[in-house]
């Protein structure tokens, strides 16, 4: 370890902060433009052209607002919670490869690799760094000493406990496929087809249990505003506000990243090299296509998540926690059995095996799915 390369983290993981705090403040206005076209409104468009300053705007409101703190409060717990919360969500993409080794960034004689980070156990990483996050939350509720904020904190800490299993058993179905728990060997291994397409249910129960971990709609039970005047932020102010703020946008942001590198090829896309009559004058842009790839798939997954928050009520709490533990659970851990069988088969059997993953998989989420709906019905009829 050189001083050069201490200097290369450094300056890599200070820039990609700052990428996703300026992510942040424009996520908020694709949202509010997102929303508003599926809503039939205008959305903002008032400071700048388009809207464009708005999140400007809302930053210098927030930093001049009013810092306020309930007298009962735990001082030091109230100040920490809101950067517990943020850190994680900032930390947790160093894994993330944005481009291959082999096409690395040349800057002043010096090869840069587009990740912070190469662990061998990326994922077991993201894994533990994704478990952090529920304190910063819990604390934020259980130190304002406040029973709407408690029970928001209480909320959350149940929901993101229970949707991260179901989470965490989505990683493994996908280092089965890689043979590697290392990003950049699982971004690599999907050369040959996307792995959404070979566990395209486990691909949903990512998304969704990533949805029930960052507390977005329908998911939103701990800052469910007709119940508990805004949840475990309701003491919160100013800029700490702000930073629990920050942190919700900065999750959707790394999970949309995350996914996409799991389910979505990561950098990977078409080679611009072998378009007709232009290719040949491409090579130069070769190793910025990486990021140019990773940055249109985590634009189009944040539009699903905004159209999912767009279109589906917020659930009631006990239908959310079973289906956590009743059928995402179940569920995943069946998932599992039926990728290990399937690559147990494509390699003693035949290669063709391997495509009955997905078709197995599509069945037992449709089983699910029937389970459900048979469980709703039975409840509805015995209420009437």
């Amino acid at each position: 370890m050189t001083f050069a390369l201490v200097l290369e983290w450094l300056i890599k993981g200070f820039v990609w902060v700052l990428i996703l705090l300026g992510g942040f403040a424009y996520l908020t206005y694709y949202e509010r433009r997102a929303l508003a076209r599926i809503q039939v409104r205008i959305g903002p468009n008032r400071a700048g052209p388009l809207g464009l300053l708005q999140p400007i705007a809302d930053a210098v409101k927030l930093i001049f607002k009013e810092e306020f703190m309930p007298t009962q409060a735990d001082k030091l717990l109230f100040f920490l919670a809101p950067i517990v919360t943020l850190v994680p969500a900032l930390v947790i993409t160093a894994v993330v490869p944005f481009g291959p080794e082999s096409e690395p960034l040349v800057l002043f004689g010096r090869e840069i690799n587009w990740y912070i980070a190469d662990l061998n156990v990326g994922v077991l990483y993201i894994m533990s760094i994704a478990s952090i996050a529920v304190y910063g939350i819990v604390l934020a509720g259980w130190s304002s000493n406040n029973k709407y904020a408690m029970l928001g904190g209480l909320r959350s800490s149940a929901q993101m406990i229970s949707y991260e299993l179901a989470l965490g058993l989505s990683f493994i179905g996908v280092i089965l496929l890689a043979n590697s728990p290392r990003m950049l060997d699982i971004v690599e291994a999907q050369r040959t087809g996307w792995f959404v397409l070979l566990q395209p249910v486990g691909a949903a129960i990512f998304l969704i249990a990533t949805l029930a971990e960052v507390n977005r709609a329908p998911f939103d039970m701990p800052e469910a505003e007709q119940e508990l005047a805004a949840g475990y932020h309701s003491e919160y102010g100013g800029m700490k506000f702000a930073l629990l703020f920050m942190a919700e946008y900065d999750k959707m942001i790394a999970i949309c990243t995350i996914a996409a590198t799991l389910f979505f090829g990561g950098y990977l896309g078409p080679d611009i090299t072998q378009l007709p009559l232009v290719g040949q004058y491409l090579n130069w842009a070769t190793p910025f296509m990486g990021p140019v790839y990773m940055f249109l798939k985590v634009f189009i997954l944040l539009f699903g998540m905004i159209w999912v928050r767009a279109t589906l009520p917020r659930i009631r709490y006990d239908r959310l926690m079973a289906f956590g533990w009743k059928i995402l659970l179940p569920l995943s851990l069946a998932l599992i059995f039926i990728t290990a069988v399937g690559i147990l088969l494509a390699e003693d059997v035949a290669s063709l095996y391997r495509w009955g993953i997905p078709v197995v998989s599509l069945v037992a989420g449709s089983l699910a799915i029937l389970g459900m709906y048979q469980t709703l019905r039975r409840k509805e009829h015995a209420r009437a």
